[in-house]
Formats: C-alpha cells, sequence, structure tokens
C-alpha cells in the first residue's frame, strides 16, 4: 500500500512530462500539449516555410471540460494572435475544430475563451467563465463557404476578448467579443485543434502565424523584416532584431535587401544572415525614405542637417555598393519618394515655407527642382513613377480621408484610384506595372497622419484603379512600408511589422 501510493505520483509526473514537448528551437510556441488526456496524442510541427502542421484529437471542446491538442505559450498583459488556418483533409466529422484559445491553465475543465472554426462553415467565439461551468457561445452562426482560406484574430485588451475573421483578399470582420473578468493576467495562449470523435484525428495547417504585443509605456520594440508572396498571400520572416529598423528596399537582383537603422543603412540577404552597414558618409541620420534608382546605380536617401527648417531632411544620392553621397538640393525638408525610370529626376515630398507638403520633381544633375501638385489644401506624401514614366502616384487627403491619387509627369491630369473608408497611403508600383500595393489605416486614423504601431493592412490593387485585395493584416504602420519593396520580379513584397 505504501510502496503504491509512493508510485502513483511518480507515474503521473512522468505522464504529465510525457505529455509536454518544447518547441523553444521551431516556431513561435513554447509547448504542445494534450488538454484532457484524449485517446489519440496529437502533434505539432514547423517546416522552413513557416507552416504549422497540427494534428490531435479529442471529444469536443465544451460542455465542462475538454480534450484537445494544444500549442500554446505562457503570456501576460494585452496581445493580438493571427494566423490563417486551413483543414488538412476534406472528410470527417462536421465539428471537428481549430483556432485559437487563451486558456488559465492545463486543468480540462479550465475557464477558457477560444476563436474556433469549424469544418462545416460555422466560426464562433466560445468560452467558459469559470472552472467547470458549461461553455458557451453567442449562438450566433457566422459562416463563409467552405474550402476558403481565412484569417483568425483573437486579441486580448484587459479582460476584453475580440474576434475578427476575414475571407481570403478581405479586411478583418468583428464577430465577437466577451468580458473574462475572472481570467488571470498570466494565461496559456496558442493554436489548438480537436477532432470531435476519440477515434479520429484532424489535420490542420496554420501560416502566417504572429503574436503581437501593442506598444505599452515602457515597452522594448522587437522588429520582424519579412516578405510576403503575392500569388498566395504566405509571410516569411527574415530577420528579427530587438530594435526599431524600417523601410526594405530589394536591391538589384532581388537576393538582398537594403533598410535603415539608427540613422544608418544596413543590407541583409533575403535567403536570411546577418546585417552589413552600408557605407554612407557623412550622412549619417538617414531615415526611412531611401530607394535604387531604376538603373541599379545609385542610391537615394534622406539624410537631417540640423538647425534647419523640418528636422534638415535633406535627399542625397550615392553610389549602389556605397560611398561618399553628393546632395541633390539644399532645400529642406525634402523627403525622397521616388526615382524616374531614366534615373535622370528624383521625386521629393517637400515643404517650401507653408505647412502644406508638395510633390517636387528635382534634377540629379543641377538640383533644379518643379512644384507638380502645386497643392492649397491638405497632405500629399507617397509619390512614385509608373515603370513606364507615364504617370506619377502619391496619396492626398483632400476628400477627408487619405486616397492614393495619380497624375501626368507634368502635374497634370490629378484623377483619384482609391475610394474607401480606409486612410491609404504609400502607393507602390509593382516592376512588371500591372499593381500596386498600399498600406490602409483603419477610418479612425488621423488623415494626415500615418503612426507606428497600429493594426494596419497591406493591400494590392490594379495600377488603373479597382477593388483592393487584402495581402497581409499586421501590426506596424509608420516604417512597414515606407518605400519601394517589391522584388524585382514583382513576385514578393517585403515589409517591417513590429511587437513589443
Amino acid at each position: 500500500m505504501t510502496l503504491n501510493m509512493r508510485i502513483a505520483p511518480a507515474l503521473l509526473l512522468i505522464h504529465i512530462l510525457a505529455s509536454v514537448t518544447s518547441l523553444a528551437q521551431t516556431g513561435s510556441f513554447s509547448k504542445t500539449e494534450d488538454i484532457g488526456s484524449p485517446k489519440i496524442k496529437g502533434t505539432t510541427t514547423v517546416n522552413e516555410q513557416q507552416v504549422y502542421s497540427m494534428r490531435g484529437a479529442g471529444y469536443n471542446i465544451w460542455f465542462n471540460r475538454d480534450e484537445f491538442h494544444y500549442a500554446y505559450n505562457t503570456m501576460k498583459g494585452d496581445f493580438i494572435l493571427t494566423g490563417d488556418f486551413a483543414f488538412a483533409d476534406t472528410s470527417g466529422e462536421p465539428h471537428r475544430k481549430m483556432g485559437w484559445m487563451v486558456r488559465t491553465n492545463n486543468d480540462p475543465g479550465a475557464e477558457h475563451v477560444s476563436a474556433t472554426l469549424h469544418a462545416d462553415g460555422l466560426n464562433a467565439m466560445q468560452w467558459r467563465v469559470m472552472r467547470g461551468a458549461y461553455m458557451r457561445d453567442p449562438q450566433d452562426e457566422i459562416r463563409f463557404p467552405k474550402k476558403k482560406v481565412r484569417t483568425v484574430q483573437l486579441e486580448r485588451k484587459g479582460k476584453l476578448f475580440i474576434m475578427r475573421l476575414a475571407p481570403v483578399g478581405e479586411p478583418l470582420q468583428e464577430v465577437g467579443r466577451k468580458e473574462m473578468p475572472e481570467m488571470p493576467d498570466s494565461v496559456m495562449a496558442g493554436l489548438f485543434v480537436c477532432s470531435h470523435n476519440t477515434d479520429k484525428e484532424v489535420a490542420a495547417r496554420v501560416w502566417n502565424v504572429r503574436i503581437d504585443k501593442p506598444l505599452t509605456e515602457g515597452a522594448k520594440v522587437n522588429s520582424r523584416l519579412e516578405y510576403v508572396d503575392v500569388a498566395d498571400g504566405r509571410r516569411q520572416i527574415i530577420y528579427t532584431a530587438p530594435t526599431r529598423f524600417e523601410a526594405p528596399n530589394y536591391m538589384p537582383g532581388g537576393k538582398t535587401l537594403l533598410y535603415n537603422q539608427g540613422g544608418f543603412l544596413y543590407t541583409i540577404p533575403e535567403a536570411g544572415g546577418e546585417p552589413v552597414k552600408l557605407n554612407t558618409g557623412t550622412a549619417q541620420r538617414n531615415n526611412n525614405d531611401h530607394g535604387v534608382s531604376f538603373d541599379g546605380r545609385e542610391i537615394a536617401i534622406s539624410s537631417h542637417r540640423t538647425g534647419l527648417p523640418g528636422g534638415g531632411s535633406t535627399v542625397y544620392v550615392l553610389p549602389i555598393g556605397g560611398g561618399e553621397p553628393r546632395m541633390v538640393s539644399d532645400k529642406t525638408p525634402n523627403y525622397w519618394h521616388g526615382w524616374s525610370p531614366d534615373s535622370k529626376y528624383v521625386l521629393a515630398i517637400g515643404q517650401r515655407g507653408k505647412p502644406v507638403y508638395n510633390v517636387y520633381k528635382i534634377s540629379v544633375a543641377d538640383g533644379s527642382e518643379t512644384d507638380l501638385t502645386r497643392n492649397t489644401d491638405g497632405h500629399v506624401d507617397g509619390s512614385e513613377y509608373s515603370p513606364d514614366g507615364k504617370w506619377i502616384y502619391f496619396n492626398w487627403n483632400t476628400t477627408g480621408t487619405m486616397q492614393i491619387w495619380r497624375m501626368r509627369p507634368d502635374g497634370t491630369q490629378k484623377e483619384q484610384i482609391s475610394f474607401d473608408e480606409y486612410n491609404n497611403w504609400f502607393p507602390h508600383l509593382s516592376p512588371d506595372g500591372k499593381m500596386m500595393v498600399i498600406i490602409s489605416f483603419q477610418p479612425d486614423i488621423d488623415p494626415n497622419d500615418h503612426p507606428a504601431d497600429k493594426k494596419v493592412m497591406l493591400r494590392l490593387m490594379p495600377a488603373n484603379g479597382g477593388a483592393p485585395k487584402v495581402l497581409a493584416h499586421i501590426y506596424g504602420g509608420q516604417g512597414t512600408i515606407n518605400v519601394p519593396s517589391w522584388s524585382p520580379d514583382s513576385k514578393r513584397i517585403a515589409f517591417v511589422s513590429y511587437t513589443y
């Protein structure tokens, strides 16, 4: 009797340890675990493309106890969980499920809230308000077509939890919110799968997984250099660092990226590696407005000079491999935003003694300039030539929200291109001239501003106008995509996302 009593806790400890697998070296989650001891054990793996493959079983996540497979981190404070989900098989229980879950602990009857997708197309926010209580949901059926890949987001704001969903190419839509007064500050948060059948497992794929901690006072930023594949929306993290860096450009050849950090420029291989500082000579206060000429020979930069209006941002050019920069114009403030296709002119967003910004065309040879927009109302920014040189695109908020416009290279024939409730900035044309990418801020953002640390979208739209398609839901804004960042083959777009 005494011997058996001593053995039982030891066996229990072995069982618990065997059910928890460390993922510290692979992916975004520190642990995986089977909650509720399902008959079939689950697994989570992540491949080089940062796609998670999950397999799991379990009778259900319902009533007063749960059985499922879980990949999670222990987290504190507010956070935003975002990912794209798909079942890996087309057969099985209609109510097999996957999604995001925030849970107090690994007790099968623990308090939790989940953003849940079912195989039959039902999507719902579900919760258990206290340990051992029966599960609840709003009873409102929210359905998207089967087999349609979707984005799922679960955000925590104190005791409030918000679920959002998006079909392919569309903005996120809020579909549920719930106050959880008893939810502690420290919780388990991560991905789950459940087969809704004790004798069968379910397989799911999850990609574009991002765990974002919003800005809080005193928090330190972590920057992620990423690219997104235009064809399928798959994102790949290239490089991360516990500091702020911004605004990637592709270098000629498409194998290297350029970005700014701490007043300097750095290059880094797209395949990954360590960044290398680019020689910019005496220009050592560079901001996030920089880009490569169409002929691939030069880089234009914006670097600050002290004691001058608007912070003294000044446009320079330097050789593609680095070197001492040459000032294009001593007028300031000038923020570089575009090369002409013949590489003879740069575009700058500048102020000339008035509180408004205009688009200026400046000769690289002699610094002579032409005011193209002659703007008297609103804010103009983000200018860029089309690859064929027939248009200059820019963003302008003369209509009350920031929208995308274009004009002829001499400043005539201004026409609006985007029309919606979002504040759209920085139109960047694909090298083949067919598409543009824009960054879209929510309607509640000041149309004069493009702040950092917000929930934003990267959206694609045809160069001649049309309905935008969401390419990525990200936490970012200022610094994410201020400059042209298409790969030379028009297949990928580089950008920076942030978390704290």
